[in-house]
């Protein structure tokens, strides 16, 4: 049976990020997001970072905020041993059906991305579809990437997936209404204090409504080059696309950065 959204199933945890992603109509919203295009950005990404090879032949691979598991399956279905790990308990339990379906075995672990705690066990992590900018204290987004560091061995590869923050700028849509099913879903947009929000109010025919709000860092090219490398990421490759083409700044829908573990560790930076 489908499931309905209800006013009684929106509590408020205090993140928006727990809330919105532990809801049912989170994957309704999303739903063109299909295994389609994740099939395209897992081989644009394990031919960019030139691990193609290496899927085969059981390369360990660590997902972050792997959602109802797209790509994590993906991987799965190539060869890849693949740890999938999300904050949300509801898109954990729809990754594990669907690789209980297939038969395809998935380590899948529920915990925030901040106290991921692996040391040297991934040739490969990747955090896709805008995962990555949650938080409101910029050192939080630091402490993931030296969580992937970390988690990486030497040599090991990281793929962070970003959107293009100068292409949103031009074509942002501010309002837009749509149908989905039975209810009317209203989305609000805007960028503000260099962050991209969006309300979005899902109203059913009896005037139940639910409403739900995303909000994420936009990372100017620079900057988030020298997060990774402040990290003790090398940057590798830059796309713009889920097909692997060249990053255009005005242009390019994504931001997807492609990074290499540096066998030595940052040097701590000083304080006052």
């Amino acid at each position: 049976m489908r499931h309905t959204p209800s006013p009684t199933e929106n509590p408020s945890s205090g993140n928006w990020f727990q809330d919105w992603f532990n809801h049912p109509f989170y994957l309704r919203l999303y739903s063109h997001r299909d295994r389609e295009e994740a099939a395209r950005c897992v081989a644009s990404i394990l031919r960019l970072s030139g691990l193609a090879a290496s899927a085969a032949s059981g390369l360990d691979v660590l997902d972050i905020a792997c959602g109802a598991g797209r790509h994590a399956l993906e991987l799965a279905r190539l060869g890849c041993r693949v740890t999938a790990n999300d904050l949300s308990p509801y898109l954990i339990g729809e990754a594990r059906a669907a690789a209980a379906r297939e038969k395809l075995d998935l380590t899948l672990t529920c915990r925030d991305m901040r106290l991921i705690d692996e040391e040297a066990a991934y040739g490969l992590v990747v955090q896709l579809f805008t995962s990555f900018g949650y938080f409101d204290d910029p050192e939080d987004d630091r402490t993931v990437l030296r969580a992937v560091r970390r988690a990486l061995v030497p040599g090991g590869r990281y793929a962070l997936d970003l959107i293009n923050p100068r292409h949103l700028e031009r074509t942002i849509v501010p309002h837009s209404v749509r149908q989905i099913e039975e209810f009317e879903v209203d989305e609000r947009r805007s960028i503000e204090n260099g962050r991209v929000r969006k309300s979005i109010t899902i109203a059913s025919k009896s005037g139940e409504t639910l409403s739900f709000t995303e909000s994420v860092k936009l990372f100017d090219p620079d900057e988030i080059r020298q997060m990774l490398a402040d990290a003790g990421l090398e940057l590798q490759q830059t796309s713009g696309s889920y097909l692997g083409e060249p990053f255009e700044p005005e242009e390019s829908r994504r931001l997807i950065l492609i990074s290499r573990k540096k066998e030595a560790a940052p040097a701590p930076t000083p304080t006052a």
